[in-house]
């Protein structure tokens, strides 16, 4: 066996560029995809960002509408939620004893919403969202007066109802305790007290700001939140975008140089 020392020859140039020419192609590529899909998340803030300013626009131009009959608007259209924040009139006598009480707050106070269920001519119920109470008042014996009694006409807004809980993280309702977390239909008309046979429909009406005697329930409480936070959405992805676009650009001039 010879004792002379092995030799290694260096990789030529040209093996070299061999060896680096896929992996600068796969970094191309890959930023290629990268690019195309912070493009289309950029667009489809934009489509979105259309779609919510044309819900906004809707939303405002229903609400300066005159209010039309309740009864009538469902039975022409009996999509509640197509008419969202239309403003509506319906008669009937409230039954107080029935009254439902879902969490909110109003002006930093916090409180409930008191719902009570308004019995129409034809015997059908609708439960009206008269206004905010605090929360030591949730008890109707500490505010009688504003119970009005006899047939009275209330002017609101139309809102639909809940099929399912809008999220894990809101509570489960308490009907047991007359406290409801999500404005469940079903479980406020079957905690209420309501004959068995009652026929509730399936909507909910917010009352307006028309004073109550003494005061309470505080109506007109309707909260319309509709963010729109979609152009801010859209500028990052697309900032994202030419960012990396910048970053390819200036990669592949680097890799044009003479080693």
């Amino acid at each position: 066996m010879s004792g002379k020392p092995v030799s290694v020859e260096p990789k030529s140039k040209a093996t070299a560029a061999a060896g680096h020419k896929p992996r600068k192609a796969l970094a191309i590529v890959s930023g290629a995809i990268v690019f195309l899909i912070l493009i289309g998340l950029g667009t489809w803030q934009v489509q979105r960002l259309h779609w919510k300013e044309g819900l906004i626009a809707t939303i405002a131009s229903r609400m300066a509408e005159p209010p039309v009959d309740l009864l009538a608007a469902f039975k022409a259209d009996p999509d509640v939620a197509a008419q969202e924040y239309r403003p509506v009139t319906v008669e009937g006598t409230f039954d107080h004893h029935f009254e439902r009480h879902f969490l909110a707050t109003f002006k930093g106070q916090a409180g409930f919403n008191v719902y009570t269920p308004l019995k129409l001519d034809d015997g059908d119920w609708v439960f009206v969202n008269r206004g905010f109470v605090p929360y030591d008042r949730k008890d109707a014996s500490t505010r009688e007066q504003g119970e009005v009694q006899g047939r009275v006409t209330v002017t609101g807004l139309l809102r639909p109802v809940l099929g399912e809980k809008p999220s894990s993280l809101v509570p489960d309702n308490e009907p047991g305790k007359n406290i409801f977390y999500w404005k469940d239909i079903r479980a406020m008309a079957a905690s209420s007290g309501l004959p068995t046979d009652a026929k509730v429909l399936g909507l909910f009406v917010d009352a307006g700001d028309a004073p109550n005697p003494g005061g309470l329930p505080v109506g007109g409480t309707t909260i319309i939140d509709l963010p729109n936070n979609h152009l801010q959405y859209a500028v990052t992805w697309y900032g994202l975008a030419a960012a990396l676009a910048g970053v390819l650009i200036a990669w592949l001039l680097r890799q044009r140089k003479p080693a």
